[in-house]
């Protein structure tokens, strides 16, 4: 992408509201994601001088300074456009909760870009919406949140000379039921039990259930039981989060398309109606809290009065 050097921020406040999202969905490693009617919004404008940050529900308890990952994604767009604000504000509402797989990493860098971007003159000219899930994934390390979150809906992301997204649809009968822990969990401790190498035999039977788990997601949700098993990553992880992953066997003993979401702890499970809803909220161990959810559409996008 071609960057604007030396641009101008505009004295203005801006809002965004990003969803949240879940990652991998069983089988589709590091590839599929799903954006979640759940809302972190957002203000941000130009000040005089100082940084000025305020944050209330989850994540109110993190650093306020620099360090913010908001600030941080917003510095990486000021940086390459040569822009640089005396003094910004920021005002966070956040209801995605934080270290729990549900993508709150992916939503505070596509919002912090998304309000860099409006506070520049001529900032959506310098990055558009392509451009915006480069710098994401580039921000975040992979795509999978990244491109749901921007985009709204079902996506599958892969790497070919850049970061490249395509946006499916889900079938109107997906009901997501995300069943959220008291505890967090680190990604990157459950990437570092990733093996190097797995068996040819699970690479090839997670490769047709992932073919699968997008057919069936799309148009045919009652073989999402089985496009939804996984050999890649889910057993691997589940002696570092085993609550998680008992969780998920007892749902999916029930007949319940059930997964980690991200890389956990929450669960999610791809309810297809008001029954399976019902079924997925019993099974909320004590302490954890069972959420419904609707599949957002619209992705991330501008608060306008």
């Amino acid at each position: 992408m071609a960057w604007q050097k030396d641009a101008n921020v505009r004295p203005a406040s801006f809002s965004v509201s990003v969803p949240a999202t879940s990652a991998n969905l069983g089988p589709g490693f590091d590839s599929f994601g799903l954006a979640l009617a759940l809302y972190d919004e957002l203000e941000a404008e130009i000040v005089a001088d100082g940084l000025h940050i305020d944050v209330a529900g989850e994540g109110a308890d993190v650093a306020t300074d620099d360090s913010h990952l908001v600030v941080r994604a917003m510095r990486v767009f000021f940086g390459r456009v040569g822009a640089e604000p005396a003094g910004l504000r920021l005002r966070c509402h956040n209801a995605i909760p934080h270290a729990r797989g549900l993508g709150s990493s992916a939503a505070a860098i596509v919002a912090g870009l998304l309000l860099a971007r409006a506070l520049v003159d001529g900032g959506p000219a310098m990055l558009d919406d392509d451009a915006v899930l480069q710098l994401a994934a580039e921000v975040e390390g992979h795509p999978d949140n990244v491109a749901p979150c921007l985009l709204g809906g079902l996506t599958v992301a892969w790497h070919d000379h850049g970061v490249r997204a395509a946006r499916l649809v889900p079938h109107p009968a997906v009901r997501p039921v995300a069943l959220i822990p008291p505890f967090q969990a680190s990604t990157e401790q459950a990437r570092a039990v990733l093996p190097e190498q797995v068996p040819h035999r699970d690479a090839a039977f997670t490769a047709g259930r992932a073919a699968l788990f997008v057919a069936a997601v799309t148009g045919a949700p009652d073989l999402l039981l089985a496009g939804t098993e996984d050999r890649l990553h889910q057993p691997y992880r589940a002696p570092a989060m085993p609550d998680s992953a008992a969780l998920v066997d007892a749902l999916r003993g029930a007949g319940l398309p059930a997964v980690v979401s991200g890389a956990g702890p929450t669960v999610l499970v791809l309810a297809r109606s008001e029954s399976e809803v019902d079924a997925a909220t019993a099974h909320v161990p004590p302490g954890w809290r069972a959420v419904p959810l609707a599949v957002d559409l619209d992705g991330a996008h501008q608060i306008t009065d």
